[in-house]
């Protein structure tokens, strides 16, 4: 009880850091909802385009400008080529079709006219070049058969009127669970700071030298002294970590009442008891309380810029990833990461997750016994 009373005094000079990183995650994930959108729409999209006829508009000629009118966005310009060339510079149009002279007498002819095309490359460029190309392998295709203008243009438009209904095969609210990912990665950095600080701060106090030779001659041993520090942390970690969880739900919505959600407030705990273990650690380590600052940055900001917590993970370069394999911070996110691809949870789709936490749980157990061992230590040379 006097360990936990001690705790107490301690942890009330130390509201300041932690404020200071809710502030933070506060900022950046209403920066980030702002700045993201989520749709379970699809919309199909119409490519600009510029038609330059040099051929008379009737028959096969006037089927294909039809079609192309139908199916994209019809920019007007003045026919100059130096208005045409600044016109696909500024990306005003995305795409040039010149259907050339006599076409339609040569095509009918079965010559295959040359349709040119000038584009930008992108892919409204693209969808132009496959519209126009399906209309003239269909067209083509008819002109082998059939024996008048009239009835290709009658099977051309049968065929060509034909659309295809898109429906979302997938009901993943991509939107939502971009925004739950982005925040509870950058929760990576809170919990972590804020528990490499906190505790290591508690700790130190308790190095106190008047404290330590009356802890060191108690006939408390150091097993049971740690346990009761830990767990007195553990309280702690455990408020920061339900206060954190709670401001996602009015943050998030609707997403943190799924098992998505479940399953990221079940991941940042794990990860929140690693912070626990880690801090326990580095505060049996450090004597000077002036390096906590120093320790705080190195650990938090360089495990959360490593593993993905400030830029996404497939951003992020292929040897930095393989080097992020060895913090726990790197399998708490990598779970976040994956959550957003998972349509439906269950024991199957979450195989790789439990992998991960058990990760964490690893990781836990190794600080914790590294602890033990350090602490044994130095009350042995004390």
């Amino acid at each position: 009880m006097i360990v936990f009373k001690t705790f107490l005094k301690v942890l009330n000079k130390c509201k300041t850091p932690i404020i200071m990183y809710t502030v933070f995650l506060l900022f950046f994930s209403v920066f980030n909802m702002r700045t993201s959108g989520s749709s379970l729409s699809f919309v199909a999209s119409k490519p600009d385009i510029l038609i330059i006829n040099e051929d008379e508009e009737a028959g096969i000629t006037e089927s294909l400008v039809k079609y192309l009118e139908k199916n994209s966005n019809i920019i007007e310009i003045d026919e100059d080529e130096d208005a045409i060339r600044d016109a696909l510079f500024y990306r005003d149009v995305n795409c040039i079709i010149y259907i050339p002279e006599n076409f339609r007498k040569d095509f009918l002819d079965k010559k295959n006219p040359e349709v040119r095309i000038k584009s930008t490359g992108d892919y409204q460029a693209s969808l132009a070049e496959l519209l126009l190309e399906r209309y003239l392998k269909t067209a083509n295709s008819y002109n082998e058969t059939v024996g008048s203008e009239e009835e290709l243009l009658k099977m051309l438009d049968a065929t060509l009127s034909k659309q295809v209904d898109t429906e979302l095969a997938s009901k993943l609210d991509t939107g939502s669970l971009e925004k739950a990912g982005f925040y509870y990665n950058f929760t990576n950095y809170c919990i972590l700071a804020g528990s490499i600080y906190v505790i290591c701060l508690i700790l130190s106090s308790f190095k106190n030298e008047g404290i330590r030779k009356r802890t060191m001659v108690s006939s408390m041993d150091y097993k049971a002294y740690n346990r009761k520090l830990l767990l007195s942390n553990s309280l702690f970690a455990a408020a920061m970590w339900l206060f954190y969880v709670i401001l996602s739900f009015p943050l998030l919505g609707k997403i943190m009442f799924t098992r998505h959600g479940l399953v990221y407030i079940v991941n940042s705990f794990i990860f929140s008891f690693c912070a626990l273990t880690i801090a326990f650690l580095i505060g049996n380590l450090v004597e000077e309380k002036n390096a906590i600052n120093g320790i705080v940055n190195v650990i938090a900001l360089g495990s959360s810029f490593l593993c993905g917590a400030f830029v996404p993970m497939e951003w992020l370069p292929a040897a930095v990833l393989k080097i992020a394999h060895i913090l726990p911070s790197y399998w708490y996110i990598k779970t976040n990461e994956m959550m957003k691809g998972i349509e439906t949870v269950n024991m199957e789709t979450m195989k790789p997750v439990f992998i991960n936490m058990a990760v964490i749980l690893g990781f836990s157990l190794l600080f914790i016994t590294a602890a033990n061992v350090i602490s044994a230590k130095k009350r042995r040379l004390g």
